[in-house]
């Protein structure tokens, strides 16, 4: 009973807007520039796959994949923590992220991750070809934080108010801008924390 309850209310707070206990991936802030924030992302593990198509439903059937992996689609057959954000980019591009996921266009489709957690040092082969483990190493991102619904549009804005934002300062974009999304869809769109990072250097 005590468990379903504490499923209960974790759903109801993910309704709300409100994260608990979801790992999200360790970084230190280098530097704030208005509302954008410099982080130094750890090196982290991802579990990934390229979806072609548009990107609303590529999100969608990446999601499908990978959660599919972490609820014990891999050869140990064992469930694995759920992280946030799930990152979103163009496959080929490198994606920042533990808790997003992240998205961006490429000639392949786009790259949907899960961050593994940090305690996963050697992550199970997944049972689904079409989902690899991807190492990612420590890096710098510029990062710009939004709430709503993340329409093309407004991720669109949000990459150009990004880039913008960088302008006249030392750092300069080093790669293409990704996304972040840190809320399941149906978080109310006021409460939702999203993401557009892209790696920099200076």
């Amino acid at each position: 009973m005590a468990t379903l309850l504490g499923s209960l209310l974790i759903s109801a707070c993910s309704a709300f807007g409100i994260r608990s206990g979801t790992e999200e991936p360790r970084y230190s802030t280098v530097e704030r520039l208005g509302n954008v924030e410099i982080r130094r992302y750890a090196p982290r593990l991802t579990a990934e796959t390229v979806v072609p198509g548009d990107a609303y439903h590529a999100r969608g059937e990446g999601f499908r994949r990978l959660a599919g992996y972490i609820f014990g689609g891999n050869a140990g057959r064992q469930r694995i923590d759920m992280t946030a954000p799930v990152a979103q980019a163009s496959a080929g591009e490198r994606i920042a992220m533990t808790a997003p996921v992240a998205q961006a266009p490429g000639e392949g489709g786009w790259a949907i991750r899960f961050f593994l957690s940090a305690a996963l040092t050697s992550p199970p082969a997944p049972n689904d070809a079409r989902v690899r483990i991807v190492p990612v190493p420590e890096e710098t991102m510029a990062v710009l934080r939004f709430s709503g619904t993340a329409t093309e549009d407004a991720l669109a804005d949000r990459r150009k108010a990004l880039i913008t934002a960088l302008s006249g300062t030392a750092w300069r974009p080093a790669g293409e801008p990704v996304a972040w999304f840190y809320d399941p869809p149906w978080t109310l769109p006021p409460l939702r924390r999203n993401e557009v990072a892209v790696p920099v250097s200076r």
